[in-house]
């Protein structure tokens, strides 16, 4: 199928087909094999992009502004800066921005504010992420497993921790449009909305894929390809939400022993940033607080050769460059 996606918004996967899901990834795979070569692909010369940025990120902007470059396309990257949503509405914003630039990329908040953008703006709207979805980083993921396993169809991929949110959702959303058997491990108040996982069932039941909600942990990880997890707190969320998560997924860290009841061939994924080692300045701060070294994955299992994250980093730029290319 020819991938025909000029003018689309990217905001949730759940707006697009298998099909159209897997043509991005071939994209990515295409792009980065023309960056190992030193191949130019500066064919968009001439555009400009803007980056909206009310969240900070390391992967996500350098991904954005890389796979601009690579295309030949301009960046200005607004944060602190700009009048979003404080002295101008987001749809005034996506007016104005959609008159100066041909693509808006968004990174913050709520799912209504990039779908505001999208709604005003008369040029492709990127989620970088929000509370709701990670869309771009979906895309990494599967390029990811896909490079290390040579297909997606019929591999089970087990996510402990909160699923209520962006990772979580997005990955329901993935896996059931790709035909992964996805299993979401964690207490039951932190299971997906029973909505979105009905939303999924049909994907699912057509791809061949599944989703199932596990409070045991050794029935979870046993015979899967893939463990996934991601932080447990989000930062600027007060301290008493901080001792609740830590203390309810304690148990669903991911260490040695999960990874041993996983099949010897399985890899670790992580969307990053990770608490596997605190000895940062904010991660010196939470141990002492919390009494705690290592949060949602050990860091014998993040270092270990099983661990495919910086893979993961690094194709956040690739699949991106594919989106950006594929809409614009």
């Amino acid at each position: 199928m020819a991938l025909n996606l000029r003018g689309r918004d990217f905001l949730t996967l759940r707006d697009f087909t298998p099909e159209e899901i897997v043509g991005l990834l071939d994209l990515a795979a295409d792009y980065k094999k023309k960056k190992k070569r030193g191949k130019r692909v500066d064919t968009f010369k001439g555009k400009n992009i803007a980056l909206i940025f009310e969240k900070t990120s390391t992967r996500t902007r350098c991904s954005f502004e890389v796979a601009a470059h690579d295309l030949g396309i301009g960046t200005t990257y607004l944060a602190e800066g700009s009048q979003i949503g404080k002295k101008e509405s987001i749809a005034d914003t996506a007016r104005v921005l959609g008159r100066m630039f041909d693509g808006i990329e968004y990174r913050g908040f709520e799912q209504s504010i990039v779908e505001t953008l999208a709604k005003h703006a008369d040029v492709p709207v990127w989620n970088g992420l929000t509370n709701e979805y990670h869309p771009t980083q979906m895309l990494a993921d599967m390029l990811t497993i896909r490079e290390h396993f040579g297909k997606l169809k019929g591999l089970k991929l087990v996510y402990f921790g909160d699923a209520r949110y962006n990772v979580g959702n997005s990955l329901c959303v993935v896996c059931s449009k790709l035909g992964l058997n996805l299993t979401l491990c964690a207490p039951k108040k932190y299971f997906p909305s029973a909505q979105l996982v009905q939303d999924c069932e049909p994907w699912a039941k057509e791809s061949g894929g599944s989703i199932t909600l596990e409070e045991d942990i050794d029935k979870a990880a046993s015979g899967a390809d893939i463990i996934y997890t991601d932080v447990w707190v989000s930062m600027g969320e007060p301290d008493e939400v901080w001792a609740e998560r830590i203390a309810d997924l304690k148990p669903y860290q991911v260490t040695k022993e999960v990874i041993a009841k996983a099949k010897p061939t399985a890899i670790f994924m992580h969307d990053l940033p990770s608490f596997h080692d605190l000895n940062t300045t904010i991660g010196k701060e939470i141990s002492e607080k919390f009494g705690i070294n290592e949060m949602e994955v050990t860091d014998e299992v993040f270092e270990s050769a099983q661990s495919v994250v910086f893979d993961e980093a690094e194709n956040r730029m690739h699949t991106i460059k594919a989106v950006i290319a594929a809409t614009i």
